[in-house]
């Protein structure tokens, strides 16, 4: 049965489920959509994609705007990240506020992270591999970002690598409102 654990942004959720070991490897389950309907989660995914990341690559803060918001799980599937959530809902009482974990491959844990949330992570080791799942389909008209920098979180890496269109995204004090 997956965990679901609160956070003190809407919405955004931690979620646990057991990691099964034997002889094998390791295995476990990250959707079911029966456990998702009983937590009154949507599990409704249309994306899956992944990146795999050198240490102090940091990508971020991204997110789509209506009517292609969507619902976003991550996992870290090798080595390990810090994951970062900002409340980007004007209306919300958390808006500008940013929550932070550390995700590995040997954790059970990951994010949910609702509509109205920007989203980056920073890669600690290299082949580090990020898993996403997306409730909607990458639209280019509706796909923009916060810069990783303009919210007050410490990414602790002194050179970090970012991408051209990361380093580019508006700050957050100057970007506009995508959501009440």
């Amino acid at each position: 049965m997956i965990k679901k654990i609160a956070t003190y942004i809407s919405g955004l959720y931690i979620l646990e489920n057991p990691i099964f070991s034997d002889g094998r490897g390791t295995f476990k389950k990250l959707v079911n959509s029966e456990d998702f309907s009983a937590l009154g989660l949507d599990c409704n995914f249309k994306e899956l994609y992944y990146s795999i990341n050198k240490k102090n690559v940091i990508r971020g803060m991204h997110f789509q705007t209506p009517p292609s918001d969507h619902i976003k799980m991550v996992y870290c599937i090798s080595g390990s990240i810090t994951d970062v959530v900002l409340d980007i809902r004007k209306s919300s009482p958390t808006y500008g506020t940013f929550f932070t974990i550390d995700l590995s491959a040997s954790d059970a844990r990951y994010l949910y992270i609702p509509k109205g949330c920007a989203h980056g992570f920073a890669a600690h080791e290299d082949n580090t591999i990020v898993h996403y799942a997306q409730t909607s389909c990458y639209d280019s008209e509706h796909d923009c970002g916060i810069l990783f920098s303009s919210f007050g979180f410490d990414w602790k890496i002194a050179q970090p690598i970012i991408s051209q269109r990361d380093s580019n995204f508006p700050t957050l004090s100057s970007a506009f409102n995508y959501f009440d």
